[in-house]
């Protein structure tokens, strides 16, 4: 019994670290601006298949990150500063947006040249990837790998076999769940509603992000400190 609730608590806690950095909002905004001339079906079926590649972008980042890091030399304190860095000004440019989406010159082109093509497929780009997987959320999953294996909350050792794939099809299905439901959720919210908790997201990721160059940091003082062991 207390292993199922660590379970829960382990996906519980990848939630609230991964959804900020996912926010399906800013992806439900996208899908509605870049469907304008597609059927309910085909819509549906992008929004499958934007959650079934996330999900394996997700899993691919979490095992195989770490032999990317081992063949470039890239060590975890630098991903960690890095990510901070990346998380950090996405969530800047949340928090301060220049200009609206629908404002910006080449998303204008691009969602003109999208609506030209009744077969386009946005599900990849840029619904699962960078608008829901960007380089941000990879950076997170693959610096949280090591975390997972040194184990610093104690957590049951089939609890860290199968809280990663119980997180990333969560959020997968919540992704879909949102682009199912995103023409009631813009009415139900508004544009100014998801303009609102895009800057709330945006605050809580600049404070994830600081979080990771401080841990960085301290990481690389006592590794590298004179007096470290």
């Amino acid at each position: 019994m207390t292993s199922i609730l660590q379970l829960f608590q382990a996906i519980g806690l990848g939630l609230v670290l991964l959804l900020p950095l996912a926010n399906p909002l800013t992806t439900v905004a996208l899908l509605l601006g870049l469907s304008g001339n597609m059927t309910r079906e085909e819509r549906n079926q992008q929004s499958l298949m934007a959650s079934v590649y996330v999900f394996f972008i997700m899993t691919v980042a979490f095992y195989a990150g770490q032999v990317v890091m081992n063949t470039f030399g890239i060590s975890i304190p630098g991903l960690r500063i890095a990510g901070g860095l990346i998380v950090a000004f996405i969530g800047f440019r949340m928090l301060f947006p220049q200009q609206s989406a629908d404002e910006a010159p080449e998303v204008e082109s691009k969602t003109h040249e999208l609506r030209q093509k009744t077969s386009t497929n946005i599900a990849f780009v840029p619904l699962a990837m960078p608008s829901t997987a960007g380089p941000g959320t990879i950076a997170m999953i693959i610096s949280s790998a090591s975390s997972v294996k040194e184990n610093t909350l104690g957590f049951a050792h089939w609890v860290l076999l199968v809280a990663p794939v119980a997180i990333f099809l969560a959020v997968a299905v919540i992704l879909w769940v949102c682009l199912r439901s995103s023409g009631a959720i813009m009415r139900l919210v508004g544009k100014s509603g998801i303009e609102a908790i895009s800057r709330l997201m945006g605050f809580l990721l600049v404070c994830m992000g600081v979080q990771f160059i401080i841990n960085g940091v301290l990481e690389i003082i006592s590794t590298y400190a004179p007096g470290a062991a």
